[in-house]
Formats: structure tokens, C-alpha cells, sequence
């Protein structure tokens, strides 16, 4: 086992769990998207994990680890895409409160964008080598 640093992060074992983390992450929107439209409605699990999901990645991307594991960004904007004709379509039929919808899809919005960015950012890094 190799180990680099005292960080959680910064040996062979952790670094290959979080791979892993990110791979499932990754895996359970991809999965998410291919699945039956109906269940990314606002009010069905996922239509509520997706975006967690995203912002887990975000989350660890932005600190540094596996954006190269990210799909490309195109993926990421059709996920987007996608997601959101199901949640609007959908988001009406549940009566938001006045505004909500319209904070609620800027958040949507931005955590998938941002996603694609970081995945934007690590395809170039990798083409520069």
C-alpha cells in the first residue's frame, strides 16, 4: 500500500474507496437517467437524489478528487436536459408554493452546470496532458 500524506485521501486504500464512491455517484445518475421518466418527478426519490448526487460530486470534484472520473460534459448537459423536461412537466401538478418553483429550478440548473463545468474543466486539463 502506498501512502503519500497524513490525509484521509493520501493512500492507495482511500484513494481506491473514493473512486469507488464517485464511480457509484456517477453510476446512480447515469442509471437514474436511463431509467423510467416517472421516477425523476420532484416528489419521487429520485427526482430528489439525482441532484444530491451532483452535488456530492461537485463537492468532491471541486476539492480535488476524481473530476477525471466524471462523463463528459455533453453527457452531463442531456442529463440536464432531460432531468428537467420530467421536473417541468411535473413540478405544476404538485402545487409549489408561489416562487418555489422558480428558486427550485435555479438550483437545479446550477447543479447540473456546475457539474459540467468541473467536467468541462478536467476533459481540457486532460487534453493539455
Amino acid at each position: 500500500m502506498g501512502t503519500w500524506g497524513s490525509g484521509n485521501f493520501e493512500n492507495d486504500t482511500s484513494a481506491d474507496h473514493l473512486s469507488e464512491v464517485i464511480d457509484r455517484l456517477v453510476g446512480e445518475v447515469a442509471d437514474a437517467m436511463a431509467g423510467d421518466p416517472v421516477e425523476l418527478e420532484p416528489d419521487e426519490y429520485r427526482g430528489n437524489a439525482v441532484p444530491c448526487d451532483l452535488e456530492l460530486l461537485y463537492v468532491l470534484t471541486r476539492a480535488g478528487y476524481g473530476a477525471q472520473r466524471l462523463p463528459a460534459p455533453e453527457v452531463i448537459e442531456g442529463w440536464k436536459d432531460h432531468f428537467m423536461a420530467v421536473w417541468e412537466r411535473s413540478i405544476d401538478g404538485l402545487g409549489p408554493s408561489e416562487g418555489f418553483k422558480e428558486r427550485r429550478r435555479a438550483v437545479l440548473v446550477r447543479t447540473f452546470d456546475q457539474v459540467a463545468e468541473v467536467a468541462e474543466e478536467a476533459q481540457q486539463a486532460a487534453t493539455r496532458g
